[in-house]
């Protein structure tokens, strides 16, 4: 997830060339424009929001950094060795109540500051005990078997079993603290908990742990569960989103709303002539989808998937034109926390990209910056300005660049200066009388890498805890 805000500083003032005060800095800072655009995004030219621009400034643009047996070793050792991350087929067929006990605790501890409500009221004590109660920790059995299930629609993952909006600041109303991350249609879960009031689930999905609304999750057996994630052939989603048809005979599965990276089988065996739900086949995929019945069983129904939709028979290849291209499918898209309002946050920018290519990553940015599963460098207290400004000299397209709370992803050079795109609420620089000067971004969003300031004091680079990549290191 990413910071609450994050700045930048224009590449032209006397006076921050004066602050950067470093060589390396000091030939970035005199790459950008000469002008601040009527944007405002110090450093950015309309041409730069255009990926063909980075593409074509890229040396070998269709090199794989990876081929697909690469790839799914490495996804192979992502699971088997980032903690963050949760295989599902490794997990207990019955759960300890120590195991369930751990995954609640950890992510439903009573928060200990004052937060408020959309109104910015502060939130009673008894309303926040009624949500820390209706947990139900105590009520976790010494064992119970392991249910599973499919999410049927995209969904919230939550902090507390409560769709309940809470803030830590009155009138910061786009940062939902109760807000973790999302599923998307198809996810598989492990149901290993449920709440007082019985409309909540604690879910253990590959990336996260936490409570989901029980009516968005079907359950089915474990075999049915794990098994729709490897089934073949398939087509994945490669524009920002797609959608299923409209279908007025089965409303679950209409205009069902598809996320970058999302995978679902095809239904090989439906008749080529042979109407879905009314409509003839022949301009889509037949795609067979995760329904909900109204005891809450696993179902599954074909839709049609409109051929005209961005999606794709395999993942994309790993390379610098892919990646930057599916990048700026998000451009422009509005911040969300968490995945709110129905978009994503840093981390799940990045890794829905990334997905998209088959690769696999950690949900939020902690976890990838210390990931085992990905090379790279990590940066500690005695590493200082110059370390990082050499491992920033060596970045290349696709490599992601940790601070805390916030990452963003290579997508080229400017004159030697590295720029990013990346989910942010914000932007700061130096204005040309030196003052800080802070915007609100909100969105994803092209911006120079080298002149990004932490805070009033610090640059962006001199906080960076990791570079991070999934590529051969030759490469």
């Amino acid at each position: 997830m990413a910071l609450r805000r994050a700045w930048m500083l224009p590449l032209r003032a006397t006076a921050v060339v004066l602050a950067l005060a470093t060589p390396f800095a000091l030939a970035a800072a005199a790459t950008g424009p000469s002008a601040n655009p009527p944007h405002g995004v110090v450093g950015v030219e309309d041409a730069q929001l255009d990926p063909r621009y980075w593409v074509a400034r890229h040396p070998n643009p269709d090199a794989a950094y990876l081929d697909r047996p690469a790839i799914d070793a490495h996804n192979a050792t992502l699971r088997a060795t980032d903690r963050s991350v949760h295989d599902l087929q490794a997990l207990p067929r019955v759960l300890p109540r120590e195991q369930v006990a751990q995954w609640v605790g950890a992510l439903s501890a009573p928060p200990s500051r004052t937060l408020y409500d959309v109104q910015g009221a502060p939130l009673p004590p008894a309303t926040l005990a009624g949500i820390v109660a209706n947990a139900a920790v105590a009520a976790i059995p010494a064992e119970r078997p392991a249910r599973y299930g499919l999410a049927v629609r995209r969904a919230d993952l939550r902090t507390f079993p409560t769709a309940l909006r809470v803030f830590r600041e009155v009138g910061d109303t786009d940062i939902d603290r109760f807000q973790e991350s999302t599923l998307f249609p198809g996810d598989p879960v492990v149901i290993a908990h449920e709440s007082a009031d019985g409309q909540w689930w604690f879910v253990v999905s590959p990336r996260y742990a936490a409570w989901v609304e029980r009516r968005h999750i079907a359950e089915g057996d474990a075999g049915q569960v794990l098994g729709h994630t490897t089934r073949s052939p398939y087509r994945i989603v490669t524009g920002a989103t797609a959608h299923t048809v409209y279908n007025p005979e089965l409303p679950a599965v209409s205009e069902l709303q598809l996320d970058m990276g999302v995978r679902m089988p095809l239904r090989t065996d439906w008749p080529a002539d042979r109407a879905v739900h009314g409509q003839h086949p022949y301009a889509s995929h037949v795609v067979d989808l995760p329904t909900r019945d109204a005891d809450g069983r696993l179902r599954f129904a074909p839709a049609l998937l409109p051929r005209r939709e961005d999606t794709a028979g395999t993942p994309l290849a790993l390379t610098p034109r892919n990646l930057i291209g599916q990048s700026f499918k998000f451009l422009g898209e509005r911040y969300g926390w968490g995945h709110a309002y129905n978009g994503r946050d840093c981390s799940g920018f990045v890794s829905e990209v990334y997905r998209s290519l088959g690769v696999e990553l950690p949900r939020n940015t902690s976890d990838q910056a210390r990931s085992p599963a990905l090379a790279g460098v990590v940066f500690g207290e005695r590493d200082g300005r110059e370390a990082r400004e050499a491992a920033v000299r060596a970045l290349q397209v696709g490599d992601l660049v940790y601070i805390p709370g916030h990452v963003m992803m290579v997508i080229g050079h400017v004159d030697g200066a590295p720029y990013v795109i990346h989910d942010t609420t914000g932007i700061s620089y130096r204005g040309a009388g030196g003052a800080l000067v802070r915007m609100p971004l909100n969105q994803v969003a092209v911006t120079p890498l080298l002149p990004l300031m932490f805070n009033a004091r610090e640059r962006k680079v001199d906080r960076i805890t990791a570079i991070r990549h999934v590529r051969h290191a030759a490469r």
